[in-house]
């Protein structure tokens, strides 16, 4: 009884060191990777037309730059920042909590626990943080391509955005950004725990380069990317503010291969691909060393 009540308590700490050093990092990483999500974003919803706005991602740099300045790059970072410290909390406390009980004996995840505890950890992070964080910048980017945009800053974003659609304003695209964080969470934590799993040849002790790490998290990355874009772009799409032409989800997806074709689900691969597999790389080689750090003085 006494070992079970260490184990759980173990558990627990390491749940709430998760949380901490999650948060930590989240707000870490999207400092340094924020304008490859704003170009990402600007392309999706640039949809196809006779003459559409940009010719690519460095056309959308350029346009961007000579338009609004460099600052204009980091448009809707403070939404993202107020959102990317919970997203990345809710993400590895709950990644670490589901761990605790899913790891045998050794201390390894099996490769189902390992898809299944990324899984968890996507969809917490959609519930709590990223479909509200999301919707709001998305709306923030779409509002700066309007010729009178309409919000004058985060708080006076949120209260249109409430008074013009209500609180489900904030909860646009929930069920696509589920399946996005789901899936996405689910292929990252598979990839990345399979890859320390092989270097360490099982035994869980053993020790890896920060660096090797980065190489995983890019690897781990650029499989989420190739394997749930299409989900993004009928998210993104769903979270605009021309989102009302659309049913729902499913709707959303029809109309766009109907009107737009298959490679419309592919917009924006690149710039997301560059953001994702940095993203990533940036984010376990961040979150391991804190975690490594508050594992010598957190007991």
């Amino acid at each position: 009884m006494v070992a079970g009540s260490s184990d759980s308590k173990g558990g627990s700490n390491q749940a709430l060191k998760g949380i901490i050093m999650g948060g930590i990092t989240g707000g870490i990483e999207i400092c340094i990777t924020f304008p490859t999500e704003y170009v990402k974003t600007q392309l999706q919803l640039d949809e196809r037309s006779a003459k559409p706005r940009f010719k690519g991602p460095i056309d959308c740099v350029k346009q961007t730059v000579n338009s609004h300045g460099v600052g204009g790059l980091y448009r809707g970072l403070s939404v993202l920042l107020y959102g990317s410290i919970p997203k990345s909390a809710f993400r590895f406390g709950t990644f670490e909590f589901l761990k605790g009980y899913a790891v045998d004996e050794k201390g390894n995840l099996s490769p189902a626990m390992r898809l299944l505890c990324g899984l968890g950890a996507g969809l917490s992070e959609a519930v709590f943080a990223v479909t509200p964080m999301e919707t709001v910048k998305v709306k923030f980017i779409h509002d700066q391509t309007l010729e009178k945009p309409r919000f004058r800053g985060f708080a006076h974003g949120i209260g249109v955005i409430v008074k013009t659609e209500g609180a489900k304003g904030l909860y646009q695209g929930v069920v696509a950004t589920m399946a996005k964080q789901g899936s996405n969470q689910a292929i990252r934590f598979f990839v990345m725990e399979s890859l320390k799993d092989w270097y360490r040849g099982g035994d869980p002790n053993v020790k890896i380069n920060k660096f090797i790490v980065g190489a995983f998290g890019a690897i781990a990355g650029a499989a989420s990317v190739y394997g749930n874009t299409p989900i993004d772009v009928v998210k993104t799409r769903m979270q605009g503010l021309d989102a009302k032409k659309y049913k729902g989800t499913i709707d959303c997806a029809v109309q766009i291969w109907k009107k737009e074709g298959f490679f419309a689900f592919y917009k924006g691969t690149v710039p997301r691909l560059s953001r994702v597999c940095l993203d990533v790389a940036i984010t376990f080689m961040i979150y391991d060393s804190l975690m490594e750090l508050s594992n010598k003085y957190w007991k």
